[in-house]
């Protein structure tokens, strides 16, 4: 159960880390400020996406890492 709670948790994040970077994206579009924290953040997340699917489609699989 808890690992449901957390994995909720874990997309939350990374949903709500998305929005932030590409709200800094835009932002810094309209101000031509630097736009390097936003592409930095937004890097992250798809990373983050990549892992996190991983790692459900290995708890949901019901495979062993070893």
């Amino acid at each position: 159960m808890e690992i449901v709670f957390v994995s909720i948790l874990y997309w939350i994040a990374v949903a709500i880390m998305f929005l932030v970077g590409l709200g800094q994206l835009i932002f810094s579009k309209k101000t031509e400020q630097n736009k390097t924290p936003g592409l930095k953040l937004l890097i992250i997340t798809v990373i983050m996406v990549i892992i996190g699917g991983g790692a459900c489609i290995m708890l949901l699989s019901g495979l062993s890492i070893r």
